[in-house]
């Protein structure tokens, strides 16, 4: 795992994402869910390339509900991406790295 994926949490939500003054890409995501695990490398990936123009977070949706609750979360993985507090970009399924390297490029 990258050491550059940061793992959010209902208390830190707000201070690692919202008030982010990069674009995050934020993986909803749980520890049974087969296609969250497959995409799990490309994040990795991802969080390096992007590494100090765009953040990649984990919100674990077993652990931190409220967050899930608040965006709706219905099926995982589902990537939210955010730039100034605001959903630019959804995603829903497991999809390869170029796709969410696209969805970030576009809020950089």
């Amino acid at each position: 795992m990258s050491e550059h994926v940061i793992h959010a949490t209902d208390a830190d939500f707000d201070s690692q994402v919202l008030q982010s003054s990069e674009p995050v890409l934020v993986d909803f995501w749980a520890q049974w869910c087969g296609p969250c695990k497959m995409i799990a490398p490309a994040l990795d990936e991802l969080a390096t390339t992007y590494a100090g123009r765009a953040k990649v977070v984990k919100v674990d949706i077993d652990k931190n509900q409220a967050v899930a609750l608040k965006y709706h979360v219905r099926s995982i993985p589902m990537l939210l991406l955010f730039k100034d507090g605001q959903v630019q970009a959804t995603q829903i399924g497991a999809v390869g790295k170029a796709q969410l390297a696209q969805i970030i490029d576009k809020a950089l």
